[in-house]
């Protein structure tokens, strides 16, 4: 599902216009954003946790020339699904 998918199905869920659910959608996504730049988890009964976790620098091959290079350490975002998807030994 894509975004435009999501306004759809939430402009008909609860009977908005799709200009409307467009915001609330755009709304979430900054809000979501914001936090996660702050460090700060999202957490949605339900559904799961989203939060910043560290890879750590790590060797890896040029696929070209199969030279060895250095990849960086940075901060991605990772998902732990909720019980209702599958996580904590809950099922879909």
């Amino acid at each position: 599902m894509n975004k435009s998918q999501i306004i759809d199905a939430l402009a008909e869920d609860v009977n908005i216009k799709k200009k409307e659910a467009k915001e609330i959608v755009d709304s979430l996504i900054k809000i979501t954003t914001q936090a996660l730049k702050k460090g700060d988890y999202i957490a949605v009964t339900g559904l799961g946790t989203l939060y910043i976790a560290e890879r750590k620098e790590k060797l890896g091959r040029n696929p070209k020339t199969g030279e060895p290079l250095k990849i960086k350490a940075k901060k991605i975002v990772k998902f732990r699904a909720g019980r209702n998807l599958g996580g904590n030994g809950g099922t879909l």
